[in-house]
């Protein structure tokens, strides 16, 4: 093969690859969600070695505006009415924290590429009764494309995967002691007030997610919780079904 020949053939195979692999030089825009659209999901919960059940849920959409996505979400042949929830524009979870509204959970910030990273950081105080404030912190990560095989079909997604952290500092607590003691005046209740520092406690979570532009949404997400002593306490594995997109 001649010098120019072998050049010709480089240029090619260059110009093949391009051309084979389009999806990953592309940036991935926000959806454009529609009233009516609809998703089935079979959803799989797991908490500790043991405690396993399954739902069939439905997400429908009431409207959408530019920053907000109105939606129903509930579990098929259940008797409870659907809750009437929203999300932000991207999907994001948008919850009150410290008497503000602030972006809780993002796992698709739009534009989406192979490669790109973010993160979610907060801290919540006296998020229950017994917690004086919650921190949590999670990085975003897309990987690439995966064919996945679900009960809705087979479908070339966009993995991203999430990992974080949670640390929580209780409230201190107060128990209460009462003791019988007997002397020569006869028997005294005496009582006792103990008081303990509020401890720390820390785990992981972990997000693994697959995104479909054409779906709108999600196709399959795993999320795990793990506990201060690095045990997983809890999975929860949502898996599409069947979806309907408005015209």
């Amino acid at each position: 093969m001649t010098p120019i020949a072998k050049k010709m053939k480089t240029a090619q195979l260059w110009l093949a690859a391009i051309v084979s692999f389009p999806a990953f030089a592309q940036n991935i825009a926000q959806p454009s969600v529609k009233e009516g659209d609809r998703w089935n999901y079979q959803v799989t919960q797991e908490h500790g070695a043991n405690n396993w059940s399954q739902t069939h849920n439905e997400v429908i959409v009431l409207r959408a505006t530019p920053s907000t996505i109105y939606f129903t979400a509930g579990q098929i042949g259940s008797k409870i009415p659907a809750n009437e929830v929203f999300m932000g524009a991207d999907w994001s979870r948008i919850r009150a924290v410290n008497g503000k509204e602030m972006v809780v959970n993002r796992p698709l910030a739009f534009p989406l590429s192979v490669g790109k990273t973010w993160s979610v950081n907060y801290t919540k105080q006296h998020p229950e009764k017994h917690k004086r404030w919650e921190q949590r912190e999670i990085k975003y990560t897309v990987l690439g494309y995966e064919t996945l095989q679900l009960p809705a079909g087979t479908f070339k997604a966009l993995k991203i995967e999430g990992e974080g952290r949670w640390t929580v500092e209780l409230e201190p607590s107060q128990t209460v002691v009462q003791t019988a003691q007997v002397n020569d005046s006869g028997t005294t209740m005496v009582t006792q007030a103990n008081k303990t520092k509020g401890e720390l406690y820390t785990g992981r979570t972990y997000l693994a997610l697959w995104y479909v532009p054409e779906v709108k949404r999600f196709i399959k997400s795993v999320e795990e919780s793990y506990d201060n002593h690095g045990i997983r306490n809890s999975r929860e594995t949502v898996e599409l079904e069947s979806y309907k997109l408005s015209e």
